[in-house]
């Protein structure tokens, strides 16, 4: 195989990034991944004051969301005490439910009692809750659309590997490997002005979220020791540092400069000298980094936060108008002893999201950062014994000063077993109604993708969200979520 006998776009068409990130070390190189040019329009920065974040929370194993936001009417309460049984929190127990301040037209709420920081953040209206928001490739309204195979359903539903990676490339229908967040890049990288640092970070390695067509994450520890990956320099205290670093970027950069055969080792080398090079560009910044004053849990969810706020602190040494920042927060896959694992986990992340939110207040970047969670799928309403299994739609929170704070965006459904058009299953399993297409199409319009980027970004959009490009409009009841004030 010469250069001339495949394209750049071949080769990732029959080598992607999933595929090529199977061994350690491709894993590494493949961090900073520019594969390949994408042909966009450029993309305007109004001033020097303009950045945006998103920072993208996944819980994964599946959060039983349902005892996370609570109805608390008295109607809709009976519904949730007869169908949760023993998973059932007391909503006159303070300890079990905390009361959310106010009535959602005529109904009330309340949230899980170990999560009084995320209480906090919803009353002073700097946290929502989009309610039963799940993977859809098309609107289903009713168990009979469901039951009969009349609209399309997503692939491997109730599945773990499957859920979990469709909630990060928002293509329900088939298995991707381009993410929600490595689309964004892939149109809006214009937007920084340093080509070898990715906008996309993760604190968690490799991920589909943030994997793209031409752009991938460039991943980083939550520990101050270990903050890249990739080929690491030699110690400052060691003598001759300087001298031996020179011998070793000269290495690479001879390694990198030959003149490979084929495509594939032209384009690892490639992206072993990008990798090399944003070592050096970070660890330059986070050598600026001045110490948070905020305190934040030790725990892995707040360190990895609390990394997040620091990358930004120093965001303009890494040429960064736009960034996107993964995790995880891993093990909520409770199909035993449900109350106790929220009672120990819950806590964490309310008092993560509190903490990063004050740590961006210090800063002065609480108005250009949103936080989100998403999950895998939400779980049954009814008990296996002592846990929850596999469900669908569920709840999810968004923080921000941005956003429009202290609501609950959507429509929470009906908890009752019998007689629920939006249950299909004795267990308790609900069709979402919002999709994740409109939560992420209002996320990437805010972040500053054009509406006629929409349909690169979220190929299924025009199934919910009615943009330039869409030849019919959508049904009724979809669309914009009203996340951020307009």
């Amino acid at each position: 195989m010469t250069k001339k006998s495949i394209s750049r776009r071949a080769f990732i068409g029959q080598a992607s990034c999933a595929a090529l990130g199977s061994t350690a070390f491709l894993s590494s190189v493949l961090n900073m991944g520019l594969i390949n040019t994408l042909a966009a329009r450029p993309h305007i920065i109004q001033n020097s004051g303009d950045y945006k974040a998103i920072v993208c929370i996944l819980l994964a194993g599946g959060a039983d969301t349902h005892n996370v936001l609570i109805p608390t009417t008295t109607s809709d309460y009976n519904h949730y005490l007869a169908t949760r049984g023993n998973l059932a929190l007391d909503k006159d127990n303070p300890s079990e439910v905390l009361a959310l301040p106010g009535t959602v037209g005529d109904k009330t709420y309340g949230i899980h009692g170990r999560m009084n920081r995320v209480l906090d953040l919803y009353t002073q209206q700097k946290l929502s809750f989009i309610a039963n928001i799940g993977t859809l490739v098309e609107p289903i309204s009713t168990k009979a659309e469901y039951q009969s195979n009349a609209k399309k359903l997503p692939l491997g539903l109730y599945s773990h590997s499957d859920q979990i990676m469709q909630w990060q490339t928002s293509v329900p229908q088939n298995r991707s490997a381009v993410g929600f967040a490595g689309r964004m890049a892939d149109i809006l990288h214009d937007m920084n002005t340093i080509p070898n640092v990715s906008m996309n970070i993760s604190l968690d390695g490799k991920n589909r979220f943030q994997t793209g067509n031409n752009y991938n994450e460039y991943s980083i520890k939550n520990n101050t020791d270990e903050n890249n990956v990739g080929f690491k320099g030699h110690p400052s205290w060691w003598s001759n540092s300087g001298a031996m670093n020179a011998v070793k970027n000269g290495a690479i950069n001879n390694m990198v400069e030959q003149e490979y055969s084929n495509i594939f080792h032209e384009t690892i080398g490639r992206l072993t000298q990008q990798t090399s090079e944003s070592i050096e560009i970070f660890e330059n910044a986070f050598a600026n980094v001045v110490p948070l004053q905020t305190s934040f849990s030790d725990t892995n969810i707040s360190l990895d936060l609390k990394k997040m706020a620091e990358v930004i602190s120093v965001r303009l040494r890494l040429g960064a108008n736009r960034q996107i920042f993964f995790t995880t927060f891993g093990g909520w896959d409770h199909h035993d002893d449900v109350l106790n694992q929220q009672n120990g986990m819950l806590p964490q992340l309310s008092n993560a999201m509190a903490e990063f939110q004050d740590a961006l207040e210090e800063i002065g970047m609480a108005d250009d950062v949103v936080t989100l969670t998403i999950s895998d799928f939400a779980r049954t309403l009814t008990s296996n014994g002592t846990g929850s299994d596999h469900a669908w739609g569920g709840n999810q929170m968004i923080m921000g000063n941005a956003i429009n704070g202290g609501r609950i965006f959507g429509e929470y459904p009906s908890l009752a077993i019998d007689n629920n058009e939006l249950n299909v299953s004795d267990r308790g399993r609900i069709i979402p109604q919002i999709s994740v297409d409109e939560l992420y199409a209002e996320l990437a319009l805010w972040f500053g993708a054009s509406p006629n980027d929409l349909d690169y970004i979220l190929p299924n959009l025009c199934n919910f969200y009615s943009t330039s490009g869409c030849p019919a409009p959508v049904p009724a009841n979809y669309g914009p979520i009203g996340i951020f004030a307009s």
